[in-house]
């Protein structure tokens, strides 16, 4: 019987295998069981059907494997923007009426420890800690009393950003939020019935050991069962589907004078209960 259930992916990039996170910290592998952390598996009888494994019974993962994005094969990557009043305010912008939706190229998705890549002609690429919500069950017109039932779980997600690419010239966000290694998710999936309360999870972010961001999902300004019902109104949610939720105030456009991320920074940041994510950043060759 497996709790605290913490579900993972694991090998080279494209390549990766699905597992979990041992109750003694061990890594175990899943693959004769699932095919991978996505699509049905994300349903809540399969991960039931997990739960009920011995963890001791799957095999070892070897120590210092590499942990990939812990959703594989995923639809959509739906983000919130300003949803915490006090980062709208550092931005310079207006607490939204209702959510800001944007999205980021699926292609982005990387490793929670894996190098995030400067792209060509960047001048600005920031950094966002944000809590991700995974999908588990296609969600159409979902009501909010019943919109968390539509939840596989929870990770944690670094929304990197390209602020020159996102709102100057023409802007569109999508341009911004895209690039390669700008997405990175995990390390865990964190199923829902492990998280209490969504609403009140500590998020921080720290660059070259200096903290910049420290908030706490209680601030939102929509809260994670009002973003699932209002996405669902505009397009139907599949498992495996993304809603980045937002991030707290300290990034770098926030700073006097702004502060952006170069070569050689190490960004480190995590999410309550869900886990940390480490990522050296390198330039695009």
């Amino acid at each position: 019987m497996v709790e605290n259930m913490k579900l993972l992916r694991y090998g080279q990039p494209g390549a990766e295998r699905p597992g979990l996170l041992a109750p003694d910290g061990t890594l175990r592998d899943l693959s004769a069981v699932v095919g991978d952390i996505a699509g049905d598996t994300l349903s809540d009888a399969s991960i039931a059907s997990l739960r009920a494994i011995d963890p001791a019974s799957l095999p070892l993962v070897p120590a210092g494997t590499r942990i990939g994005p812990c959703v594989g094969a995923v639809g959509k990557f739906i983000c919130i923007g300003l949803n915490y009043s006090d980062h709208a305010a550092e931005s310079g912008m207006a607490v939204p009426a209702e959510p800001v939706v944007f999205m980021k190229a699926t292609s982005c998705i990387s490793g929670p420890d894996d190098d995030v890549i400067i792209p060509r002609g960047s001048s600005k690429s920031d950094w966002e800690v944000e809590l991700g919500v995974v999908i588990g069950r296609r969600a159409k017109y979902v009501p909010e009393s019943e919109a968390t039932s539509y939840v596989a779980g929870y990770c944690v997600i670094n929304d990197l950003s390209e602020r020159a690419f996102q709102l100057e010239g023409t802007g569109q966000w999508v341009k911004g939020k895209s690039a390669d290694t700008f997405g990175p998710i995990g390390p865990w999936l964190v199923t829902r019935d492990e998280v209490s309360d969504p609403q009140d999870l500590d998020l921080w972010l720290e660059v070259d050991g200096h903290r910049y961001q420290n908030g706490n999902t209680r601030t939102m300004v929509f809260g994670v069962p009002f973003l699932v019902s209002y996405l669902s109104r505009f397009m139907s949610l599949h498992p495996g589907d993304i809603i980045s939720t937002g991030t707290p105030p300290g990034v770098g456009l926030g700073q006097r004078p702004p502060r952006y991320l170069s070569p050689g920074n190490m960004i480190r940041l995590g999410v309550g209960g869900l886990g940390e994510q480490r990522q050296r950043v390198v330039a695009d060759v």
